[in-house]
């Protein structure tokens, strides 16, 4: 992997982790997040999105069931991990070697978190293996 795709500051590999981030999640829930920003450090990528929930997971917030939406979320990330988790070594050119995702209903964000394999000779890289 270049340096220039290993910087924080490259906006173009960020937006494209989002993108397809978003794209993954309308696949698998009929729509994605209306806003979203990773975050890129070193072996991190870090995606933090807005307004995530379907209709049907608003309804249940409303009435209460929070606990049943995390639920539901929880669930939709295990069957998107695959993809998620493609599409991030995609876009880096690294391994992900761990996933973490987490939701919010109120404020409606997630945050889909990949830690990346270090690349070779980075003595002071995170090692999570």
């Amino acid at each position: 992997m270049s340096v220039e795709t290993r910087q924080p500051r490259d906006g173009r590999l960020a937006a494209a982790i989002t993108t397809r981030i978003v794209q993954v999640f309308g696949d698998h829930t009929g729509r994605g997040p209306t806003r979203g920003r990773t975050f890129i450090n070193e072996n991190l990528v870090s995606c933090l999105l807005q307004d995530t929930l379907t209709r049907p997971e608003r309804s249940l917030a409303a009435a209460g069931e929070v606990d049943t939406v995390l639920e539901v979320r929880k669930r939709f990330q295990a069957t998107m991990r695959t993809d998620l988790v493609a599409a991030v070594e995609d876009l880096t050119g690294r391994e992900v070697a761990v996933f973490m995702s987490e939701n919010h209903v109120d404020p409606d964000v997630a945050l889909e978190t990949f830690v990346l394999e270090p690349v070779a000779g980075d003595e002071d890289a995170f090692h999570p293996r």
